[in-house]
């Protein structure tokens, strides 16, 4: 079995040396944090003093922390069907195509997924009778027997090999993606139930082992490789998975709505995040992270890496009152001095920045969800929680808490100058991203030494795992295919009764494409900006993988290709080109270069095959 490690923030240079490659040993966890595996006083000093600082803060907030309530009873359930895009199941006033939409998303979930989607009807229903309001339709009509044939069928033999796969290295754990979390969570739930059980649980020491993932014949889909419409489909996905996962787990996840707030007459400090992002993009088109963030990183990457115990010494209030003042007068203008500022001072500005944001950089929505991943004692679990959620989160704040992270992850790589391990960070960060004053919070509420080890922790796995935290599973990219090729189908609504609808889909999706022949040749466009230039014919063979297609449209392409650099019709550099997958069942996919392109074909035989230039490279 193949797989893809996913390495420690002191590996990462090791791991981009033998890029293309598979690791095959562990990756090593320093001495330091073996040593060091909680997190000492002087760390969790540190966090009550960022917690009283934002208590501080939050003074001026009482008025708006009361704005921000949690949702009455009902109005959850009714936020969670839109925001999974499920609402019509609810409404009798749905038009057929959005039934159709909706059953075709429902043909797609897992038994457990299924019942989630089932109890949150089943809720809203008993809110609206408490009301002495008119029920939607009955539940009995969306979750009837065809329904139940329709779930995806749970490889309990691919799972199980796995995990016996595990006890031979205690120290790493294997990350499945191919099944549905929550899914994997029945699976563990009834393991823990057999009296006679030989799976040995890994031992909470402290210490984090290496992730390893196996990796799929069709290759890792990261974020960024989607296109917007499949990621609202991944997105409407994952919030099922993850409640259904929640409900197993016994997660409490009720979310907060945010209330109306003054937004105050500045142009950096305080500005929402995706209001502060439309005004830098008029400046610097497709910028995904504010300027004011990539300048603050920046500095702090050139100027305190090596500072010791950056983010922790607190830097000077009146200095950064003063600079703070300073940068809202002259930073869009280009005359504010860096030099004058010190790498604590800077440190600080970037914990007030995120602090100040109106609303949480994790969202209202699932700032308590992701605080409540620290009650889940399973590491995996907490992975598979923690994935879902990034998935969940806006484009503008999934891509500042990648930035943020990044940073952070630089920070521990230069342990052995500045003296902040991975605890000492995350247990300094952990306030400032789970804390919010607009969202009430129990962590604020005491100072016990439990709570603050278990917000650093849900911090640490955020920071050490985010490369995989920011991929797309297997079972969720599936899923969507299977969504899309549904929703393609348009069948005649009879009785408007979604049972009948299910029935054909299931008929249907048992229709399966002939098989490729061995060999065959597949016919690839090359695009640039808007337009196709060329095409190129590729022979294709059970080992063939997008990295071949890249190095014949290298060779037959692309000239001088000394140094890499090869250019087609003068205007676009080879290792600024990808292959994609475009229409079929998906929009538009960015493809690993490690994709089995037969099994792609398999996968999606009505998708053509696209070379062009990746997201924000330029024409040269």
């Amino acid at each position: 079995m193949s797989v893809e490690p996913w390495p420690s923030p002191p590996d990462q240079a090791a791991a981009e040396q033998t890029q293309g490659t598979l690791h095959s040993t562990a990756s090593s966890t320093s001495s330091e944090d073996l040593l060091d595996q909680r997190p000492d006083k002087l760390c969790l000093d540190a966090f009550w003093t960022e917690v009283e600082t934002i208590r501080q803060g939050s003074a001026e907030a009482d008025a708006d922390r009361r704005d921000s309530k949690q949702s009455e009873d009902g109005e959850q359930e009714e936020q969670w069907l839109a925001d999974a895009g499920l609402s019509t199941l609810i409404s009798e006033d749905g038009e057929d195509s959005e039934d159709v939409d909706k059953a075709a998303l429902l043909s797609t979930l897992t038994r457990t997924q299924a019942e989630a989607v089932q109890r949150r009807i089943e809720s809203y229903t008993l809110s609206l009778r408490k009301r002495n309001k008119p029920s939607p339709r009955d539940v009995r009509d969306i979750f009837h027997s065809p329904m139940s044939q329709t779930h995806h069928k749970l490889s309990r033999s691919s799972f199980a090999a796995v995990t016996l796969d595990q006890r031979g290295g205690p120290k790493d754990e294997i990350f499945i993606t191919d099944v549905a979390y929550c899914e994997q969570a029945v699976i563990l739930i009834k393991q823990a139930k057999l009296p006679q059980t030989t799976h040995q649980r890994r031992k909470e020491d402290g210490t984090l082992p290496r992730v390893v993932c196996p990796k799929c014949r069709l290759g890792v889909t990261r974020i960024q490789d989607l296109s917007q419409v499949d990621m609202k489909k991944v997105r409407q996905l994952a919030l099922i998975d993850m409640t259904a996962l929640s409900d197993l787990l016994e997660l409490e996840v009720k979310r907060n709505k945010s209330g109306k707030r003054k937004i105050p007459e500045s142009t950096l400090f305080g500005v929402p995040l995706a209001a502060l992002l439309e005004n830098d993009q008029k400046m610097k088109p497709y910028t995904s992270i504010p300027l004011f963030m990539q300048a603050l990183l920046s500095f702090l990457e050139r100027k305190g890496l090596d500072s010791e115990g950056i983010l922790r010494v607190p830097g000077s209030q009146s200095r950064i009152k003063s600079l703070q003042q300073s940068l809202e007068n002259t930073f869009y203008s280009g005359q504010f001095n860096w030099d004058e500022v010190s790498p604590n001072d800077a440190a600080a500005l970037l914990k007030k920045f995120i602090r100040d944001l109106p609303a949480p950089l994790l969202t209202p929505e699932y700032l308590n969800t992701f605080s409540a991943v620290r009650d889940i004692t399973d590491l995996k679990q907490k992975l598979h929680m923690l994935n879902l959620l990034v998935l969940l989160l806006p484009e503008p704040n999934r891509n500042t808490l990648k930035a943020l992270l990044e940073f952070l992850s630089k920070v521990v790589s230069r342990e052995k100058k500045n003296r902040m391990n991975l605890w000492a960070v995350a247990t300094i960060m952990a306030p400032n991203l789970f804390l919010h004053k607009a969202v009430p919070s129990k962590l604020a509420e005491g100072s016990e030494k439990g709570q603050a080890e278990k917000a650093a922790d849900v911090m640490r796995l955020l920071i050490r795992y985010q490369d995989l935290l920011w991929t797309v599973p297997n079972f969720l990219m599936s899923q969507v295919r299977r969504l899309n090729e549904n929703s393609s189908r348009r069948y005649q609504f009879y009785d408007r009764r979604i049972k009948n609808l299910l029935r054909k889909i299931h008929t249907d999706s048992r229709e399966k494409p002939e098989k490729n022949v061995p060999e065959m040749c597949r016919t690839v466009k090359i695009q640039v900006g808007d337009t196709q230039t060329s095409t190129m014919e590729f022979h294709l063979n059970i080992n063939s993988r997008t990295s071949d297609i890249l190095a014949q449209f290298q060779h037959q392409f692309l000239r001088s290709p000394e140094n890499g650099k090869g250019k087609i019709n003068g205007s676009v550099a080879y290792p600024d080109c990808a292959l994609y997958e475009v229409g079929g069942n998906i929009g538009e996919h960015c493809l690993d270069p490690d994709t089995h392109l037969q099994d792609l074909y398999n996968s999606n035989p009505g998708g053509e095959w696209v070379i062009r230039l990746k997201p924000n490279s330029k024409l040269v």
